[in-house]
């Protein structure tokens, strides 16, 4: 190929005008360490830990294009709390793309829907063709190793000690094709359970990682797919992997004709996957189409159906060209692998609600509490309120600081339980870190940390209690 026949470098982003460069979404560049936080309220004597937070990040301007959240570099921010004290720290996952990016001082890969790679020239055989490293949805510590998770490929260790890139690692061979962003921990076995969609057959495996980080099964296809499908999150029973696979299909020759390259499909309808951790044949249930980014918790129940709650969308907002705008609610679904799903509408009074949590270390067992992000009335332009769901009692309470709020947090102490998360204010863009009493969460935080710098609005983190 010669150089008046390789692909343009796509043209920079417009950063002033795009509604998840700017504002709260705006990246940040700086990489700071900041001990003694000041404090507004009081830090528990019971907490000793840290809260990890992950993120789409660019490290330079993007080009080409940018999908949030599949766009992005990762960057990992530390909120740790010992002896009643708070300091902060974050970092970028250096993939070999940030470095060589770093070398150059500019952006060179373009955006993940583009198709633009490097040529070799600019560089290196070894980086030439690649796409970009995206391991900037999630973090997950398990088998001694803290990972930046990727969506649908293998992910980044990072030091517990300073947040340095370590390398790439596919866990024991667990993740050589790849691992969801939300693979679950098994609080009863230790077990770290994982699943990877594929663009060519097969087209979605399973896997295991044991507790020592060894892995006890390696990935294992699941029959009953015929399409590449997208499939962000999962559920973990004690007898079952379960996923929500539901009508959104890579369409790969759509892309290279301009198009988009995820279409929504709902004639396809949705299926629910049950797969058995015992390695038993997969039991498919079909039901009508809807849309699933994140799943609260699921367990198992005597009669042997299965009980899942999660956040339900009408469909994929942003992926699907649809008359009216997508709409979601909290719902309690029962999955009878031989008769079907029942579902119960828990919450669907607040708007555009995600990122449901529940205590991790309640997974595959029975819950309580769920705590989600929504809108609340008066609420602006951002979600600014956390909603917090009593399935038990039937009743859902919500503490609306006047912030974009992100992710909430189970944070299990010595004595007592917390829920925490990073909340960043629009007019001044100060971010600030919230910790509520789990029992009276609507009171408002007991204690308000002022971050060093700005956070910008990201996904998912973890609470991860000081290790003895």
């Amino acid at each position: 190929m010669t150089a008046s026949e390789r692909p343009a470098r796509p043209a920079p982003v417009d950063m002033h005008t795009h509604p998840f460069l700017t504002g709260v979404f705006a990246p940040q560049r700086e990489e700071v360490d900041v001990a003694d936080l000041s404090v507004a309220g009081e830090i528990p004597d019971d907490l000793a830990g840290s809260y990890l937070r992950n993120g789409p990040n660019p490290r330079f301007d993007p080009i080409g294009s940018y999908v949030y959240p599949l766009d992005g570099d990762a960057m990992v921010h530390r909120i740790r709390v010992e002896d009643g004290r708070v300091s902060y720290s974050n970092r970028f996952v250096r993939t070999p793309m940030v470095v060589a990016e770093e070398a150059a001082g500019h952006a060179i890969w373009s955006g993940i829907t583009d198709g633009y790679t490097p040529p070799a020239s600019e560089v290196g055989d070894e980086l030439a063709g690649t796409m970009r490293d995206l391991p900037d949805i999630n973090i997950v510590r398990h088998g001694g190793r803290l990972l930046a998770m990727a969506e649908a490929d293998r992910p980044y260790e990072v030091s517990p000690a300073d947040l340095a890139t370590v390398a790439k690692t596919d866990c024991d061979g667990a993740m050589l094709v790849g691992s969801t962003a939300h693979p679950k921990i098994d609080p009863a076995t230790g077990e770290m359970v994982l699943f990877n969609y594929a663009l060519e057959a097969p087209y979605l495996t399973w896997a295991v990682v044991g507790p020592d980080g060894r892995t006890t099964r390696k990935p294992t296809p699941v029959d009953g797919l015929d399409a590449p499908i997208m499939i962000h999150d999962m559920a973990l029973t004690s007898r079952f992997i379960v996923l929500f696979v539901c009508p959104l299909v890579f369409d790969i020759a759509a892309m290279l004709r301009g198009g988009s390259l995820l279409a929504w499909q709902p004639d396809r309808g949705t299926r629910i996957a049950l797969i058995p951790r015992n390695g038993d044949p997969v039991r498919w249930v079909d039901t009508d189409p809807f849309w699933v980014w994140h799943v609260a918790n699921a367990f198992d129940n005597p009669d042997g159906t299965v009980t899942v709650d999660y956040v339900e969308w009408t469909y994929p907002g942003g992926f699907a060209d649809q008359p009216r705008p997508a709409s979601s609610e909290l719902v309690r679904a029962v999955v009878d692998p031989d008769a079907g799903i029942g579902k119960t509408v828990v919450s669907d009074a607040v708007v555009d609600m995600e990122f449901p949590r529940v205590d991790d270390r309640l997974l595959t067992r029975d819950h309580r509490r769920i705590a989600s992000v929504a809108r609340a009335a008066g609420d602006t332009g951002q979600r600014e309120s956390l909603w917090f769901h009593d399935l038990a009692a039937g009743t859902e309470t919500v503490w609306t600081p006047g912030v974009a709020v992100g992710e909430p947090i189970f944070i299990p102490g010595a004595g007592h339980d917390y829920w925490g998360t990073i909340g960043t204010d629009p007019a001044d863009l100060r971010s600030r870190f919230y910790l509520l009493d789990a029992d009276a969460p609507a009171d408002g935080p007991i204690a308000t940390v002022d971050l060093p710098i700005r956070v910008p609005a990201g996904l998912h983190g973890a609470w991860l209690p000081a290790e003895p």
